[in-house]
């Protein structure tokens, strides 16, 4: 066998490895944390021990994360994250980074799901139908009672999907909305090398390096009109790309 087989042979144990160990955490929530969330009624338990069991995950997987500028960020305060998309792997490596707990839009069809359904309700996650205007207007709504009302951070994959090639596609609009709405500062995250180790429509995680890039926080007197804020916006995110995925 080459090397190159022995490679892919490592790297299908190890994504093994790190399906089995959150295959093993999963009971750990369902008789602990799940129960606790619902006598409570706060998330806080359950979902800082899923960030870690996310964390552990991809660092058994062999993906290592180097972070840039987290240091910008006051953890006293709350933001607007949004961040490009280009795998899977997105959501469990920057997810866990972002100070204090955060909000994230998702399906609404997992709403529907018994037990998934309400505690990410309780968890004060946001339902959203990428398909319906109307319904993406009460998706900014919820989102804007998460930020206000619950003093959560909010982070958004901005483009609405997973990129292919590592490029950036075009924005949606949704969440230039909001931040006009809510007035909090937005933080722009450029994440690179999960195109590498975990691209679009490939199920094995390759070992290596990502970068997760937070920029300069954006203070809302700096948000000009909405064209001008999603124009910064971008410009920052590309910034941070490698220079053979730049615009």
């Amino acid at each position: 066998m080459g090397v190159e087989g022995c490679r892919g042979t490592g790297s299908g144990i190890r994504t093994v490895l790190m399906l089995l160990f959150w295959m093993a955490a999963l009971p750990v929530a369902a008789l602990l944390g799940i129960p606790w969330t619902y006598l409570t009624k706060d998330i806080s338990f359950l979902y800082w021990g899923c960030m870690r069991a996310a964390w552990i995950g991809v660092h058994i997987a062999g993906v290592k994360v180097k972070t840039v500028g987290l240091e910008k960020i006051d953890p006293a305060r709350n933001y607007i994250f949004m961040s490009n998309h280009i795998s899977n792997l997105d959501p469990p490596i920057t997810l866990p980074l972002i100070p204090r707990r955060t909000s994230v839009m998702v399906k609404k069809e997992l709403f529907k799901v018994p037990i998934l359904g309400q505690i990410m309700r309780i968890g004060s996650l946001v339902p959203v139908d990428r398909g319906n205007r109307d319904a993406g207007i009460s998706a900014v709504r919820d989102a804007v009672e998460a930020i206000r009302g619950q003093s959560l951070n909010m982070t958004i994959y901005v483009e609405g999907k997973r990129s292919f090639d590592g490029k950036l596609l075009p924005f949606k609009k949704g969440p230039f909305y909001l931040a006009e709405e809510c007035k909090v500062p937005i933080v722009p995250i450029t994440i690179s090398g999960t195109e590498d180790v975990m691209p679009k429509a490939r199920f094995q995680i390759e070992p290596g390096w990502v970068t997760v890039q937070f920029h300069d926080p954006i203070e809302p007197e700096d948000f000009g009109s909405r064209e001008c804020l999603m124009a910064k916006v971008r410009a920052v995110i590309n910034s941070g790309l490698p220079k053979e995925l730049q615009e």
